[in-house]
């Protein structure tokens, strides 16, 4: 009977242990990790688009920088354990390529997520779809007020301040130094032009004052130039020149206002401050503009020992090194990179499509490295805006100067 009673036990303890085993051998332990497309034990798939081509092909770098942070982070062991792969893919700021592009990222290569895609207008055109789809649209490149909308569209989040911040704060600006300012603009003919256009002239109007805009002309991504544009509102008598562009037109905008021998006081917007864009219109011809600010300005001596200035120097030097060391739109691109890596950082082994959309908005109050201190990002579950602290700035010929403090909206 003794003898049978220790069989017994010994039965039971192995099986104990055999349960043991199992519980903790690796088919186990994968069950305890949750993935979705694009995510395996060993790989993460992201995708963007962006204008590699055509008229918006200056912010083509953005992906370059991508491609570039993605292959530094995977040679040193990849995202917990991971080795991400990143396609940038081109959709020449075009809406219907952007919707190709896109379809191809999700339903050919089976990304996980996108993020840093560009464009106010080609992003629209793949916003829905990725909604309907459940894959997070993250970072993205532009700061149209649509992107806050977490009830109706959460699976979309902005990575710029939204353009009615932008448009507000600047207006307030206007009315603080030229109370009775008479504004022409020139804006994109676009969903991105026209969501400065509103917020900037109520604040205008509800000052009560006699500040008030008195020219307005649109321009095409298609047209080669603005300059009849400029010649129009040079003009209209204005004083104020609110300068709603991007990339190429930006940089002739700022040379033909000097051209004409018009001397208003110019507003730009924050997209368009790159010292790419700068150095193609003249820093000359830029001195005096005014805009707003969130991210540090990589040419200026202030910032050459800045630690996540110098980082980028080095992901530069060894990855990109024709890209231009004070290519502020690069610096740009390498920040939401490596938000994006803190991001899947955080989802651990949870890497699903859901864990992604939560650990964005959980970076609320990280700083990227291309921000400003005292900026961070500000996501809530019910609240998108990217960023609501922001500086105003002005450019004196060679550096932009920031104001003393920061506004929050």
């Amino acid at each position: 009977m003794a003898a049978r009673h220790i069989c017994v036990i010994r039965s039971a303890a192995v099986a104990a242990i055999a349960t043991t085993l199992a519980a903790t051998a690796p088919g186990a332990l994968a069950a305890d990790k949750k993935y979705d497309p694009g995510a395996t034990d060993t790989e993460i798939k992201i995708g963007q688009t962006i204008p590699h081509s055509g008229p918006g092909s200056l912010y083509g770098v953005l992906g370059r920088v991508g491609e570039a942070y993605f292959q530094q982070l995977n040679e040193s062991g990849g995202i917990n354990g991971r080795k991400i792969k990143f396609l940038t893919m081109d959709d020449s700021y075009s809406a219907p390529k952007a919707v190709e592009a896109t379809r191809r990222l999700v339903e050919q290569d089976e990304v996980l997520a996108l993020y840093g895609s560009l464009g106010t207008a080609p992003q629209t055109a793949v916003h829905k779809y990725l909604n309907s789809k459940g894959v997070p649209q993250l970072l993205l490149n532009t700061g149209a007020s649509k992107w806050n909308d977490p009830k109706n569209n959460k699976w979309t989040m902005a990575g710029l301040p939204l353009y009615p911040t932008e448009a507000q704060i600047l207006a307030k600006y206007v009315l603080s130094v030229k109370p009775n300012a008479k504004v022409a603009i020139l804006y994109q003919n676009d969903d991105f032009g026209r969501d400065f256009l509103a917020p900037f002239k109520k604040v205008l109007a509800e000052a009560g004052g006699k500040a008030s805009v008195i020219a307005e002309q649109s321009y095409d991504l298609t047209e080669p130039t603005v300059d009849s544009q400029l010649i129009n509102l040079s003009k209209s008598g204005a004083d104020v020149f609110y300068n709603i562009t991007t990339g190429k037109a930006t940089s002739q905008s700022i040379r033909k206002v000097v051209e004409l021998g018009w001397k208003p006081l110019q507003l730009l917007s924050a997209g368009s401050t790159g010292r790419s864009i700068l150095d193609a219109a003249g820093l000359d011809n830029a001195k005096g503009i005014v805009s707003i600010a969130y991210g540090k300005d990589i040419g200026a001596p202030r910032y050459a020992k800045d630690p996540d200035v110098m980082a980028f120097e080095a992901l530069r030097a060894k990855y990109l090194p024709n890209i231009a060391a004070d290519n502020s739109i690069a610096f740009f691109g390498y920040g939401q990179a490596v938000s994006m890596a803190e991001i899947l950082r955080r989802c651990g082994d949870e890497l699903t499509r859901e864990n992604v959309l939560k650990q964005a908005i959980g970076l609320n109050g990280f700083r990227a490295p291309q921000m400003l201190q005292g900026v961070s990002y500000s996501y809530t579950a019910t609240d998108y805006a990217p960023m609501k602290t922001l500086f105003t700035q002005q450019f004196d010929g060679k550096d932009w100067v920031l104001s003393d403090k920061p506004v929050t909206e």
